[in-house]
């Protein structure tokens, strides 16, 4: 099994939405910062300081890239590009295969 690297590439928050639907004193997400990394061992395992509910969205994605498997659309095999489902305030991240 390969070990992966998660990147955070990018943070965003949509104000106007945050006023109609949730909280309008809210910001981008305060546990990611771009360019920070996790690196992982095992893709069964939640990196320490990664928020759960991320890491539920993107689990399936770091399995398949971790266990050698690649996504048709990714320009670059051992890569995919995933997100958190926050509406408001999404996470961009890329998961990358490491040479062994």
């Amino acid at each position: 099994m390969a070990k992966c690297k998660i990147t955070i590439l990018k943070t965003s928050f949509d104000s106007e939405i945050a006023r109609a639907y949730s909280q309008d004193w809210l910001g981008p997400c305060p546990l990611f910062k771009e360019g920070q990394e996790f690196l992982l061992d095992d893709p069964w395992q939640m990196p320490a300081g990664f928020c759960s509910t991320a890491w539920g969205d993107i689990f399936k994605n770091v399995q398949t890239i971790c266990l050698g498997g690649n996504f048709p659309s990714a320009r670059q095999p051992g890569v995919n590009i995933s997100c958190c489902v926050d509406g408001v305030r999404p996470v961009v991240f890329r998961i990358e295969r490491l040479a062994e």
